[in-house]
């Protein structure tokens, strides 16, 4: 049973004040992570950049890990809303190439969130949202269960970008590129388990 975001969550705010503050406080956690780690941030950096005081945090959050639950499930969502339609529509590396794209325009966010003290909670979310879409995609390989396709081909997925975020240049070579990265993807974690998506439709049309 893979662990989730979803322990970390709080109920949402009804209060019109009480939203903005929340608000507040994860546009700060966005903002602060294009400037530092989120191993580096504290709550008062936080809150100051929020605007909110230091108590206010912690009537919305318990911890800093759990605002970082709440961005990491927003962002999950969209990352995902732009590149399932691609997958099923234009082809699987084109999918892929959109992720990395996207993962790569905002690096210390995800870096934070797929390599970070809450990467295991992050991993449990991106799985848990995958299968709630995956109706969307349609069957992948007769012998494969779906379920079992979901957290093989997520889980793959996320060890390969926090593998690729985790990558600074050295010795041993420049940093990957997204275009290098998706065709990894594509390769090795998606024409295995569904195929290319590009081939299927072509072989329903013809």
């Amino acid at each position: 049973m893979e662990t989730s975001l979803k322990g970390l969550e709080r109920s949402a705010p009804t209060d019109a004040r009480q939203m903005r503050s929340r608000n507040a406080l994860t546009d700060a956690l966005l903002t602060l992570l294009e400037e530092k780690s989120f191993e580096q941030l504290t709550i008062r950096e936080i809150t100051a950049c929020a605007g909110t005081g230091y108590a206010t945090f912690f009537r919305h959050y318990p911890t800093k890990e759990a605002l970082l639950a709440d961005v990491a499930a927003a962002e999950i969502a969209d990352l995902l809303r732009r590149t399932m339609p691609i997958l099923c529509e234009t082809g699987s590396y084109q999918s892929a190439l959109a992720l990395c794209r996207h993962v790569d325009d905002r690096p210390l966010l995800w870096s934070a969130l797929l390599t970070g003290g809450a990467a295991g909670l992050v991993r449990g979310e991106f799985i848990r949202q995958a299968r709630a879409l995956a109706e969307d995609i349609g069957p992948g390989r007769n012998w494969l269960p779906q379920d079992l396709g979901i957290i093989h081909g997520t889980s793959s997925t996320f060890d390969i970008l926090a593998w690729w975020l985790a990558q600074v240049g050295d010795s041993a070579g420049p940093r990957l590129s997204p275009e290098q990265v998706a065709n990894i993807l594509h390769r090795l974690v998606i024409v295995p388990l569904a195929g290319d998506t590009a081939e299927r439709g072509t072989a329903r049309t013809s």
